[in-house]
Protein backbone atom coordinates (compact mmCIF):
# COMPACT_ATOMS: atom_id res chain seq x y z
CA UNK A 1 0.00 0.00 0.00
CA UNK A 2 1.20 3.07 -1.26
CA UNK A 3 -1.16 6.17 -0.54
CA UNK A 4 -4.30 6.26 1.32
CA UNK A 5 -6.32 9.92 1.73
CA UNK A 6 -8.18 10.29 4.66
CA UNK A 7 -11.02 12.87 5.17
CA UNK A 8 -11.99 12.96 9.07
CA UNK A 9 -7.93 12.09 10.16
CA UNK A 10 -8.78 14.19 13.17
CA UNK A 11 -11.27 12.35 15.41
CA UNK A 12 -10.82 9.46 17.20
CA UNK A 13 -11.00 6.71 14.51
CA UNK A 14 -9.07 9.03 11.59
CA UNK A 15 -6.33 9.99 13.88
CA UNK A 16 -6.33 5.87 15.15
CA UNK A 17 -6.11 4.94 11.47
CA UNK A 18 -3.53 7.68 10.62
CA UNK A 19 -0.99 6.68 13.10
CA UNK A 20 -1.32 2.84 11.67
CA UNK A 21 -1.03 3.66 8.56
CA UNK A 22 2.14 5.83 9.29
CA UNK A 23 3.71 3.42 11.34
CA UNK A 24 3.79 0.91 8.57
CA UNK A 25 5.33 3.27 6.10
CA UNK A 26 2.03 4.05 4.18
CA UNK A 27 1.87 8.10 3.02
CA UNK A 28 -1.01 9.10 4.20
CA UNK A 29 -2.82 12.65 2.82
CA UNK A 30 -5.07 14.28 5.19
CA UNK A 31 -7.93 16.67 3.91
CA UNK A 32 -8.52 19.72 6.16
CA UNK A 33 -11.06 22.58 6.61
CA UNK A 34 -8.51 24.89 7.37
CA UNK A 35 -5.44 26.16 5.10
CA UNK A 36 -2.99 23.22 4.67
CA UNK A 37 -0.24 23.07 7.57
CA UNK A 38 1.85 20.71 5.79
CA UNK A 39 2.91 18.60 3.08
CA UNK A 40 0.97 16.06 3.70
CA UNK A 41 -2.67 18.20 3.89
CA UNK A 42 -4.43 19.30 1.60
CA UNK A 43 -7.41 22.07 2.20
CA UNK A 44 -11.08 21.19 1.43
CA UNK A 45 -14.54 22.34 1.82
CA UNK A 46 -13.44 25.87 2.62
CA UNK A 47 -15.85 27.26 0.11
CA UNK A 48 -18.14 26.31 -2.75
CA UNK A 49 -14.96 25.23 -4.88
CA UNK A 50 -15.33 21.35 -5.60
CA UNK A 51 -12.71 18.53 -4.61
CA UNK A 52 -9.67 18.56 -7.48
CA UNK A 53 -9.99 14.51 -8.17
CA UNK A 54 -6.30 15.18 -8.93
CA UNK A 55 -6.44 15.13 -4.85
CA UNK A 56 -7.27 11.70 -5.19
CA UNK A 57 -5.80 10.06 -8.25
CA UNK A 58 -3.38 7.77 -7.84
CA UNK A 59 -4.11 7.39 -4.32
CA UNK A 60 -4.68 3.32 -3.61
CA UNK A 61 -8.04 4.20 -0.92
CA UNK A 62 -9.98 7.17 -0.31
CA UNK A 63 -11.44 6.98 3.83
CA UNK A 64 -14.26 9.16 4.46
CA UNK A 65 -14.74 9.30 8.21
CA UNK A 66 -16.38 12.84 8.21
CA UNK A 67 -19.02 13.64 10.78
CA UNK A 68 -20.60 15.43 13.90
CA UNK A 69 -20.48 14.08 16.62
CA UNK A 70 -23.58 11.92 17.91
CA UNK A 71 -22.16 11.93 21.41
CA UNK A 72 -23.29 15.69 21.78
CA UNK A 73 -25.94 16.80 23.35
CA UNK A 74 -29.23 17.62 23.18
CA UNK A 75 -30.13 16.67 19.63
CA UNK A 76 -32.07 20.09 18.95
CA UNK A 77 -33.32 20.27 15.53
CA UNK A 78 -30.68 22.72 14.17
CA UNK A 79 -27.95 20.22 15.87
CA UNK A 80 -29.83 17.20 13.26
CA UNK A 81 -29.21 19.26 10.65
CA UNK A 82 -25.49 19.63 11.95
CA UNK A 83 -25.02 15.85 11.99
CA UNK A 84 -26.56 15.16 8.44
CA UNK A 85 -24.85 17.91 6.48
CA UNK A 86 -21.03 17.08 8.24
CA UNK A 87 -21.43 13.96 7.03
CA UNK A 88 -23.54 14.18 3.56
CA UNK A 89 -21.35 17.64 2.16
CA UNK A 90 -17.94 15.96 2.49
CA UNK A 91 -19.22 12.37 0.96
CA UNK A 92 -20.89 14.06 -1.78
CA UNK A 93 -17.82 15.76 -1.91
CA UNK A 94 -15.42 12.71 -2.72
CA UNK A 95 -17.73 10.86 -4.42
CA UNK A 96 -18.26 13.21 -6.94
CA UNK A 97 -14.26 13.73 -7.42
CA UNK A 98 -14.02 9.93 -7.80
CA UNK A 99 -16.82 9.35 -10.16
CA UNK A 100 -14.80 12.16 -12.21
CA UNK A 101 -11.82 9.58 -12.19
CA UNK A 102 -14.23 7.23 -13.65
CA UNK A 103 -11.96 3.33 -14.22
CA UNK A 104 -9.24 4.96 -12.49
CA UNK A 105 -11.26 5.69 -9.11
CA UNK A 106 -9.20 4.14 -5.85
CA UNK A 107 -11.95 2.32 -3.57
CA UNK A 108 -13.90 4.09 -1.54
CA UNK A 109 -14.16 3.43 2.07
CA UNK A 110 -17.33 6.00 3.34
CA UNK A 111 -18.40 6.37 7.01
CA UNK A 112 -21.77 4.78 8.24
CA UNK A 113 -22.57 3.21 11.33
CA UNK A 114 -24.56 0.23 12.54
CA UNK A 115 -27.66 2.60 13.75
CA UNK A 116 -28.51 2.13 10.23
CA UNK A 117 -30.50 -1.00 11.26
CA UNK A 118 -32.26 1.16 13.86
CA UNK A 119 -33.74 -1.31 16.74
CA UNK A 120 -34.83 -4.45 15.89
CA UNK A 121 -35.17 -6.65 18.78
CA UNK A 122 -34.92 -10.46 19.01
CA UNK A 123 -33.81 -10.27 15.37
CA UNK A 124 -29.78 -11.17 14.17
CA UNK A 125 -28.78 -8.38 11.87
CA UNK A 126 -26.42 -8.38 9.00
CA UNK A 127 -25.76 -6.59 6.14
CA UNK A 128 -28.51 -7.97 4.44
CA UNK A 129 -30.61 -6.76 7.22
CA UNK A 130 -33.87 -4.07 6.50
CA UNK A 131 -33.12 -0.72 7.80
CA UNK A 132 -34.71 0.63 10.79
CA UNK A 133 -36.99 3.92 11.25
CA UNK A 134 -35.12 5.68 13.68
CA UNK A 135 -33.29 9.35 12.92
CA UNK A 136 -29.93 7.55 12.69
CA UNK A 137 -30.99 4.58 10.88
CA UNK A 138 -32.55 7.49 7.82
CA UNK A 139 -29.28 9.36 8.23
CA UNK A 140 -27.31 6.28 7.53
CA UNK A 141 -29.29 5.43 4.49
CA UNK A 142 -28.79 8.91 3.00
CA UNK A 143 -25.41 8.67 4.05
CA UNK A 144 -25.09 5.57 2.16
CA UNK A 145 -26.63 6.93 -0.85
CA UNK A 146 -24.21 9.26 -1.09
CA UNK A 147 -21.27 7.21 -1.14
CA UNK A 148 -23.03 5.52 -4.01
CA UNK A 149 -22.85 8.43 -6.78
CA UNK A 150 -19.06 7.52 -7.18
CA UNK A 151 -19.83 5.45 -9.82
CA UNK A 152 -20.16 2.17 -10.68
CA UNK A 153 -16.23 1.86 -11.68
CA UNK A 154 -15.86 2.83 -8.06
CA UNK A 155 -15.44 0.04 -5.38
CA UNK A 156 -17.04 1.49 -2.18
CA UNK A 157 -17.13 -0.11 1.28
CA UNK A 158 -19.72 1.30 3.51
CA UNK A 159 -18.15 1.14 6.57
CA UNK A 160 -20.99 0.73 9.21
CA UNK A 161 -19.44 1.41 12.71
CA UNK A 162 -20.54 0.42 16.16
CA UNK A 163 -20.08 2.24 19.37
CA UNK A 164 -16.39 2.23 19.93
CA UNK A 165 -15.11 0.72 23.39
CA UNK A 166 -12.62 4.00 24.01
CA UNK A 167 -11.76 6.61 26.66
CA UNK A 168 -13.23 9.40 24.03
CA UNK A 169 -16.06 6.73 22.46
CA UNK A 170 -18.79 5.19 24.10
CA UNK A 171 -16.84 4.78 27.30
CA UNK A 172 -17.12 8.41 28.26
CA UNK A 173 -20.13 8.77 29.53
CA UNK A 174 -20.43 5.34 31.36
CA UNK A 175 -16.99 6.38 33.14
CA UNK A 176 -18.39 9.43 34.10
CA UNK A 177 -21.74 7.65 35.95
CA UNK A 178 -20.03 5.07 37.45
CA UNK A 179 -17.09 7.61 38.81
CA UNK A 180 -20.51 9.00 40.41
CA UNK A 181 -21.23 6.16 41.98
CA UNK A 182 -24.92 6.06 39.99
CA UNK A 183 -23.98 3.40 37.01
CA UNK A 184 -26.67 1.10 36.55
CA UNK A 185 -29.07 -0.03 33.80
CA UNK A 186 -30.26 2.08 31.24
CA UNK A 187 -33.28 1.44 30.14
CA UNK A 188 -34.18 -2.45 29.83
CA UNK A 189 -30.89 -2.74 29.94
CA UNK A 190 -31.11 -6.25 28.46
CA UNK A 191 -31.08 -4.29 24.97
CA UNK A 192 -28.02 -5.44 22.74
CA UNK A 193 -25.56 -2.65 21.94
CA UNK A 194 -23.33 -3.20 19.10
CA UNK A 195 -19.68 -2.37 19.88
CA UNK A 196 -16.02 -3.09 18.48
CA UNK A 197 -12.48 -2.08 20.14
CA UNK A 198 -10.80 1.31 18.11
CA UNK A 199 -7.53 -1.40 17.31
CA UNK A 200 -10.03 -3.46 15.69
CA UNK A 201 -11.95 -0.61 14.27
CA UNK A 202 -8.48 0.38 12.44
CA UNK A 203 -7.51 -3.29 11.74
CA UNK A 204 -10.88 -3.73 9.83
CA UNK A 205 -10.74 -0.96 7.97
CA UNK A 206 -7.11 -1.61 6.55
CA UNK A 207 -8.65 -5.32 6.42
CA UNK A 208 -11.02 -3.81 3.98
CA UNK A 209 -9.03 -1.42 1.85
CA UNK A 210 -6.51 -4.96 1.16
CA UNK A 211 -9.98 -6.82 0.27
CA UNK A 212 -12.13 -6.68 -2.87
CA UNK A 213 -15.35 -6.35 -0.54
CA UNK A 214 -17.78 -4.01 -1.72
CA UNK A 215 -21.03 -2.89 -0.55
CA UNK A 216 -22.17 -3.12 3.10
CA UNK A 217 -19.69 -4.18 5.78
CA UNK A 218 -20.73 -4.55 9.91
CA UNK A 219 -17.60 -3.23 11.83
CA UNK A 220 -19.07 -4.34 15.17
CA UNK A 221 -17.40 -6.85 17.85
CA UNK A 222 -17.97 -10.75 17.08
CA UNK A 223 -19.64 -11.81 20.02
CA UNK A 224 -23.03 -10.18 21.71
CA UNK A 225 -23.22 -7.75 24.59
CA UNK A 226 -25.75 -6.21 26.07
CA UNK A 227 -26.01 -2.30 27.19
CA UNK A 228 -25.91 -4.02 30.84
CA UNK A 229 -22.62 -6.49 29.50
CA UNK A 230 -20.75 -2.77 28.68
CA UNK A 231 -21.68 -0.78 32.12
CA UNK A 232 -20.97 -4.09 34.33
CA UNK A 233 -17.30 -4.17 32.07
CA UNK A 234 -16.70 -0.30 33.30
CA UNK A 235 -17.93 -0.90 36.74
CA UNK A 236 -15.55 -3.79 36.81
CA UNK A 237 -12.79 -2.11 35.42
CA UNK A 238 -13.31 1.02 38.04
CA UNK A 239 -14.11 -0.83 41.15
CA UNK A 240 -17.24 0.74 41.41
CA UNK A 241 -21.32 -0.20 42.13
CA UNK A 242 -23.76 -1.32 38.87
CA UNK A 243 -26.96 -0.51 40.61
CA UNK A 244 -28.93 2.38 39.90
CA UNK A 245 -31.20 1.82 37.03
CA UNK A 246 -32.49 4.88 34.57
CA UNK A 247 -35.74 4.12 33.60
CA UNK A 248 -36.65 4.58 29.23
CA UNK A 249 -39.11 7.66 30.24
CA UNK A 250 -36.49 9.59 32.08
CA UNK A 251 -33.53 8.96 29.36
CA UNK A 252 -36.19 10.56 26.81
CA UNK A 253 -37.41 13.54 29.15
CA UNK A 254 -33.63 14.13 29.82
CA UNK A 255 -31.88 13.45 26.38
CA UNK A 256 -34.76 13.71 24.10
CA UNK A 257 -36.60 11.10 21.68
CA UNK A 258 -34.32 10.69 19.04
CA UNK A 259 -30.88 10.67 20.94
CA UNK A 260 -32.25 7.66 23.10
CA UNK A 261 -34.12 5.67 20.70
CA UNK A 262 -31.44 6.22 18.16
CA UNK A 263 -28.64 4.99 21.07
CA UNK A 264 -29.28 4.20 24.18
CA UNK A 265 -32.84 2.38 24.03
CA UNK A 266 -31.95 0.60 20.58
CA UNK A 267 -31.85 -3.13 20.28
CA UNK A 268 -29.84 -4.38 17.85
CA UNK A 269 -27.79 -7.55 17.56
CA UNK A 270 -25.29 -6.64 14.82
CA UNK A 271 -22.72 -9.49 13.60
CA UNK A 272 -20.12 -8.82 11.61
CA UNK A 273 -20.71 -11.32 8.80
CA UNK A 274 -19.10 -9.90 5.64
CA UNK A 275 -16.04 -9.22 7.69
CA UNK A 276 -15.49 -12.31 9.30
CA UNK A 277 -16.27 -14.24 5.64
CA UNK A 278 -13.23 -11.98 4.55
CA UNK A 279 -11.19 -13.83 6.67
CA UNK A 280 -10.66 -11.30 9.47
CA UNK A 281 -9.97 -11.95 13.36
CA UNK A 282 -10.50 -9.59 15.53
CA UNK A 283 -8.14 -8.88 18.58
CA UNK A 284 -10.67 -7.95 21.24
CA UNK A 285 -13.78 -11.28 21.52
CA UNK A 286 -15.68 -9.97 23.56
CA UNK A 287 -17.09 -6.04 25.30
CA UNK A 288 -15.37 -7.22 28.53
CA UNK A 289 -11.62 -7.75 27.02
CA UNK A 290 -12.26 -4.61 24.99
CA UNK A 291 -12.96 -2.30 28.43
CA UNK A 292 -10.34 -3.94 30.04
CA UNK A 293 -8.05 -2.84 27.67
CA UNK A 294 -9.33 0.34 26.99
CA UNK A 295 -9.65 1.29 30.66
CA UNK A 296 -6.05 -0.32 31.54
CA UNK A 297 -4.52 2.43 32.73
CA UNK A 298 -6.48 2.67 35.82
Amino acid sequence: MGEVVVAGASGLIGSALVRSLQADGVSVVRLVRRPARSADEREWLTDASPLSPDVLAGADAVVALNGASIGRLPWTRRYRKTLRESRLRPTETLAGALRQLGDGAPPFLSGSAVGFYGSQPGVQLDESSRRGDTFLAQLCVEWEDAARHAGDSCRVVHLRTAPVVHREGVLKPLMRLTALGVGGPIGRGTQMWPWISVEDEVRAIRHLIDSDVAGAANLAGPTPASANDLGRAVAKSMHRPFWLRTPEWALKLALGSAFAESLLTSDANVVPAVLQASGFEFQHQTVQAATREALAAD
